[in-house]
């Protein structure tokens, strides 16, 4: 299939776009801390707002399911970007709790739907390039989630308010992305897609061919969330390490992703998506471990380090398998499972957290260790045969 001028200047667009994502969400929660003394909200009243977020991100999630259906994705994520950029403004601009609640509530459905419509663009291109380049796109998240977290040490470091550290970041994304929307694909670059999409809308979609990359998607994110909550806690209590170097672990697995992501593509054309996903799940589970034993700082940073590398390709390759599974309806698939990125992300801080009060944070590692390693039980999954006669997978991934 020939790769014409117009379909890469939508690649890159959508690079962009997954790029300004990863630099607003980490700003975010990266800054969490001065949002509490901002509002001065209690450390308990704090995982009630938090919690908010991922749960309004999978009912954005959902919710673009029908707008993109009626619309397009590309209409979707044209609109909600700039205004998830506003909404991070609200955070750090509000003095009062029901200003808080109402641009967090407002950030956590624009970013379901944002994940959602960028990953449905992102497959729809993938399948007209005829090869992986999923990982690509979450690789420039991963490095919009680098720039995002130094830009919130710079206005820590410089002692930038909020309103400004959020209001001059929102400045510049948000022309950003809407340089980029004019050149996202549409209906002429995906050869029909958006079209299928949209008929497809009005159709059931069944639960149970999806239910494993569900699974596998879950287990992703409680192993994410595991790493950005708990990776400073577990060295500085556990393996007693300084509070600047409690900074590292999480550092060092954004870098093993951005890495991981950026080469996992021709890795996937390689050997195919079932072989790099038992293979990351294997590596992921063996990070755990060292993470688990580890008799010293610096064990434990090499134990999340390989975490990165393990876990970079499994979720975007959930959603190529959707895709691959549904292609007449693989809008739809991607937003059902983009819904379980926010399941993991709501269960895997509060498990880890309860197992480790009730026993060892050591102890606590062996539940994403368990979890992730049981995605080799439904890694078959990725090689995903379309669910439409006549339907080539993409070359590479049959696995």
């Amino acid at each position: 299939m020939e790769v014409t001028g117009r379909l890469r200047q939508a690649r890159a667009a959508l690079l962009v776009s997954f790029l300004c994502q990863g630099v607003a969400f980490a700003l975010l929660v990266t800054r969490i801390p001065a949002v509490q003394d901002r509002y001065g909200i209690s450390d308990a009243l704090l995982p009630v707002f938090l919690a908010a977020v991922p749960v309004l991100a999978g009912a954005g999630s959902i919710a673009s399911e029908r707008l993109v259906g009626r619309t397009s994705a590309r209409a979707v994520l044209r609109t909600v970007q700039p205004l998830l950029c506003l909404s991070l403004v609200g955070v750090g601009a509000g003095g009062t709790l029901w200003q808080l609640a109402l641009s967090l509530a407002a950030f956590g459905l624009l970013v379901g739907a944002l994940d959602a419509s960028m990953n449905m663009l992102g497959v729809g291109l993938q399948r007209r390039y005829g090869r992986s380049i999923m990982l690509g796109f979450h690789a420039a998240f991963s490095l919009g989630g680098i720039i995002g977290a130094s830009l919130a040490w710079a206005g820590a470091h410089w002692h930038l308010t909020l309103p400004t550290l959020f209001g001059c970041s929102a400045a510049v994304l948000i022309p950003v992305s809407l340089a980029a929307s004019t050149r996202y694909a549409g209906p002429a670059e995906l050869a029909g897609a958006e079209r299928a999409a949209a008929e497809a809308a009005g159709r059931s979609l069944p639960w149970r061919p999806l239910l494993p990359l569900c699974f596998a998607m879950a287990a992703a994110y409680i192993a994410d969330a595991t790493v950005s909550n708990w990776s400073a806690k577990y060295l500085q209590d556990t393996l007693h390490s300084s509070e600047e170097l409690a900074t590292v672990p999480y550092n060092a697995y954004m870098v093993t992703m951005l890495l991981g992501r950026t080469l996992g593509d021709a890795g996937v054309q390689r050997w195919g998506a079932v072989a790099v996903v038992r293979a990351g799940t294997v590596l992921s589970a063996a990070g755990f471990a060292v993470v688990a034993v580890a008799p010293g700082p610096w064990t434990g940073i090499l134990g999340f380090t390989l975490l990165g590398v393990g876990l970079c390709a499994i979720v975007p390759q959930v959603f190529a398998a959707g895709g691959r599974r549904f292609p007449d309806a693989s809008d739809a698939a991607v937003a059902r499972l983009n819904l379980f990125n926010y399941v993991g992300f709501l269960v895997g801080s509060p498990l880890v957290g309860a197992v480790g009060d009730a026993g060892s944070y050591r102890a606590a590692m062996a539940v994403p260790l368990v979890l992730v390693l049981t995605v080799l039980l439904v890694s078959r999954a990725f090689g995903g045969a379309a669910r439409r006669t006549g339907t080539a997978a993409v070359p590479g991934e049959a696995g």
